[in-house]
């Protein structure tokens, strides 16, 4: 993006005006990559509603989507206008202004995580060298947006709702924390694009599978996906943290966590399934553009999320706490420990 400000004209241009050159150039930059990140991203979050009521229609033997547009392809847009027209309903004893803040945040903290994802060979927005830290805090906050539109609605009902998310989050945030050390174990380092380029053996690959089964399961209980949608739980909390919610303000919780879904499926891309490169290391494969192989992987992961949906009933929430603390917890603490010895004693520990 920067060679852009090498063209000659646009060179001329900025030498005759210094302040452009200085200031605006920079900033326009960064809003132009930005939005050529943003806005994919918005499009492929609408169209997976419609890959999701799709897969599912499959799964119960059924059509799914049909009557707006060819095979149904504008009903995202449809569902979105419809969302955009109604009335925002705020009931009368909600904090009015917490209770707007708290869509925003659970979707813009969905956005903001990206801003480390690399979805080619140099194509990321802040390639720090932290980049795995940045995204696992960036992740842990998400918890608020939820606490606080529980709180803010004044309901028993959404306050139930939103203290099961908190614990449900914060309960497999714990495990994907050790995933992430033992892949940073394998790769020595926190940066998205070295973890995708570290070289790893074939037994590497091997030992970091169940990291990668654990981490895919994890995923679905931090974005409240079925079988581990306990805050949604219909029967007890009538709709969960977001019940008194309403048009737009309900569809930034739904963005939200489709966006979510986006993100955990293209970390675990980086994490195990080698990001923008060929998959298993087939060089004959690399005349396919990376960002091509990037989207295909993270489609392989929400597969999993669609499927997941479609053949698994839903979880106990004893049995939901019980898989976290008590099967996850232990045997990621353990498995981190087998990986660190396996790299010691192989002596493939990076720097080594």
């Amino acid at each position: 993006m920067d060679k852009w400000l090498q063209i000659p004209a646009v060179a001329a241009l900025l030498k005759q005006y210094p302040f452009a050159a200085a200031y605006v150039a920079p900033v326009a930059l960064i809003v132009i990559k930005i939005l050529a990140l943003v806005v994919p991203l918005l499009v492929i979050m609408a169209y997976l509603t419609y890959a999701e009521r799709k897969v599912l229609g499959a799964i119960q033997l059924r059509q799914g989507p049909m009557m707006v547009g060819p095979y149904g392809l504008l009903q995202a847009f449809a569902d979105g206008i419809k969302l955009f027209s109604k009335e925002t309903i705020i009931p009368s004893g909600a904090d009015k202004t917490l209770f707007l803040i708290a869509p925003m945040i659970t979707f813009a903290l969905s956005l903001v995580a990206w801003a480390v994802i690399p979805v080619g060979q140099g194509l990321v927005l802040a390639n720090i060298n932290v980049g795995m830290l940045y995204l696992f805090a960036i992740s842990s906050l998400g918890v608020y947006g939820i606490i606080v539109a529980g709180w803010a609605s004044n309901s028993r009902y959404a306050f139930l709702g939103g203290l099961r998310s908190a614990a449900q989050m914060i309960s497999y945030e714990v495990s994907m924390g050790f995933v992430i050390v033992a892949v940073t174990l394998a790769t020595g380092s926190l940066n998205m694009t070295e973890i995708v380029t570290a070289h790893r053996p074939g037994w590497v690959t091997a030992l970091l599978f169940p990291m990668f089964v654990i981490y895919v399961i994890s995923a679905l209980a931090e974005t409240n996906r079925a079988p581990f949608d306990l805050p949604e739980g219909e029967s007890e909390l009538v709709g969960g943290y977001n019940v008194e919610y309403s048009a737009m303000t309900f569809a930034l919780f739904f963005l939200g966590e489709y966006l979510n879904m986006i993100l955990l499926s293209g970390t675990a891309t980086i994490l195990f399934l080698g990001g923008w490169l060929p998959p298993f290391g087939i060089s004959a494969l690399a005349f396919v553009p990376g960002v091509l192989w990037f989207a295909l992987k993270v489609c392989f992961v929400l597969f999993i999320f669609l499927w997941a949906r479609g053949t698994l009933p839903r979880y106990r929430y004893d049995q939901l706490m019980r898989l976290g603390w008590k099967v996850f917890l232990p045997f990621t603490l353990v498995w981190v420990v087998v990986v660190a010895g396996a790299l010691l004693y192989n002596h493939a520990l990076p720097g080594m």
